[in-house]
């Protein structure tokens, strides 16, 4: 309400007298609260004393003045005005006009960006659920509204995410191994996880908006908050992990000019995983995004993803923890493969480089794998890496840890490979053979023995002629090794001997100690 102020000195006292019987009339229009709750107002007195009061000219404008401010906080929670000042947040979407609903909005996402501590569970539990309560309300809102949000509602619920999900884990047990290593270590789980679940799915819905434009959000998800949100994924919450790699999907299929960026953090997370630490949690979820991602790759490749390829996605075969994401690293390079054929030779080459001498369950899973890529090989190709292959190949045949062995057999009973092998049987043949052959006379296991007569089977019937001259070399080498072992022991016999005696005869100017031990160093 404006009141007319006039410029003359007497209409001005006269004005001035008229006030306190204006707001006296516009208070008794206001409805009062009842009588029960008795309010205590700012200046110490209650409604029952004030209005029974028949003191000073004074002191009636001091409660006049209480009262105001009270109905003027009332009133502007019941009846929002329409200028820039904010809006009660507990107030409810519905009960506001579509003009102050963006005020509204922001409103209750700075009453979200308070942060509780539920390590204590006793501790303001009234708090925490009526900010899972707005939180619900905020999602309900971004779900049903297809208004388009201004600047200042992307910046309030890209800092109200940051202030919720950006934020120090707990230290990890050092006595723990690390995740990965043992499968059945219970996952630990985030004990907000009520109020970090909404969020997640406040800015999931906020990124997959249609009416999102991303040239005006890529100055609120910008670098440093992508750089941040990409660390959230060595959080030790499954769930979070889960929630991470579809926020982070939306975010690279939407913002382009973010791609480019994104890839980069990436590849230095997985460095310093793979060169550093050997600890992280979220590479499988990181891996499951990029398998999509190098699925869009354009023709021909660039030679920043070959190095994506060759630099990170391969040397991730080393660590020990590599069981928890091999699955995910396979299908990201079998992606590769089926974008640019001519890779597979520098995959097997980095499997080879990397394979599992010690480990029996890593080797399982890099047969598996070399299987798929065998299958997707051109007959080029397999040229180019058979003989490193069925070198190491052969060691698997005859391996004293039976899963190995058969999984190695295996190999032949793909219709593809096996018709490599064939196709190349007089280089590969020699070099399996002995495995073969000393499998066929003495494993132990007899599903393995079975396998290998089975292979056997299939090179007698290709190239039997084959067959009985890598036999023949086979007990060549057999004899040569027996004499080399005999010439060994003789040699050792006589050095026992020398050794026991005391004493070194010579022979010539040359003592047969000397003597025994080059013959000992020529025969080893």
């Amino acid at each position: 309400m404006s009141i007319f102020v006039p410029e003359s000195p007497g209409l001005l006292l006269a004005a001035n007298s008229t006030i306190p019987t204006m707001l006296k009339q516009i208070l008794a229009k206001l409805p009062r609260k009842s009588s029960k709750s008795n309010p205590t107002y700012s200046d110490g007195s209650n409604a029952a004393t004030d209005s029974g009061n028949n003191g000073s000219f004074t002191n009636t404008c001091n409660v006049i003045s209480s009262r105001l401010n009270v109905v003027k906080k009332m009133s502007s929670s019941i009846f929002p005005t329409s200028s820039g000042e904010m809006i009660q947040p507990h107030l409810q979407f519905k009960d506001v006009q579509n003009s102050d609903k963006p005020r509204l909005l922001i409103s209750k996402l700075n009453l979200c960006s308070i942060i509780y501590d539920f390590d204590d569970q006793d501790k303001d539990n009234v708090e925490k659920d009526l900010k899972r309560q707005v939180l619900v309300e905020i999602l309900d809102f971004l779900v049903s509204e297809s208004t388009k949000l201004a600047e200042p509602a992307m910046s309030a619920i890209c800092k109200m995410c940051g202030d919720n999900l950006f934020r120090e884990f707990p230290p990890k047990n050092s006595a723990r191994s690390p995740r990965g290593e043992t499968e059945d270590e219970d996952p630990w789980f985030d004990p907000a996880w009520s109020h970090l679940q909404l969020v997640y799915e406040i800015l999931l819905r906020f990124v997959s908006l249609s009416s999102l434009d991303p040239k005006i959000a890529k100055q609120f998800i910008d670098h440093s908050f992508l750089s941040r949100l990409l660390n959230l994924f060595d959080s030790e919450d499954p769930r979070e992990r889960e929630c991470l790699k579809s926020v982070l999907h939306r975010i690279y299929g939407k913002f382009m000019v973010h791609r480019p960026f994104i890839r980069t953090a990436v590849s230095n997370i997985i460095y310093r995983f793979v060169f550093e630490t050997e600890k992280h949690n979220g590479i499988a979820e990181l891996l499951e995004i990029f398998g999509s991602v190098i699925s869009g790759f354009a023709l021909p490749l660039k030679k920043e993803h070959k190095m994506f390829l060759s630099r990170a996605l391969i040397p991730l075969h080393k660590p020990k923890s590599v069981g928890m994401y091999h699955h995910q690293l396979t299908y990201c390079i079998v992606q590769f493969i089926e974008k640019e054929p001519k890779l597979t030779s520098v995959v097997i080459n980095g499997l080879l480089k990397y394979w599992p001498v010690t480990s029996s369950q890593k080797q399982l899973m890099f047969l598996s794998e070399l299987e798929e890529l065998l299958e997707l090989i051109r007959s080029d190709e397999f040229e180019k890496v058979m003989v490193p292959l069925f070198q190491r190949i052969s060691c698997c045949l005859d391996s004293y840890h039976f899963q190995v062995a058969e999984r190695a057999h295996f190999l032949w009973n793909n219709e593809h490979i096996h018709h490599l092998i064939m196709c190349n049987r007089q280089v590969i043949m020699p070099i399996v053979y002995s495995s073969l052959q000393r499998n066929s006379k003495n494993h132990w296991n007899r599903t393995v023995f079975n396998l290998t007569q089975n292979v056997m089977k299939m090179f007698h019937e290709v190239d039997e002629a084959l067959v009985v001259s890598c036999q023949s070399k086979f007990e060549e080498d057999k004899s040569a090794t027996a004499a080399v072992a005999e010439r060994r022991r003789v040699t050792w016999e006589q050095l026992e001997k020398v050794a026991g005696g005391g004493f070194q005869p010579t022979v010539g100017n040359v003592s047969v100690l000397e003597k025994s031990a080059t013959a000992c160093v020529v025969s080893c």
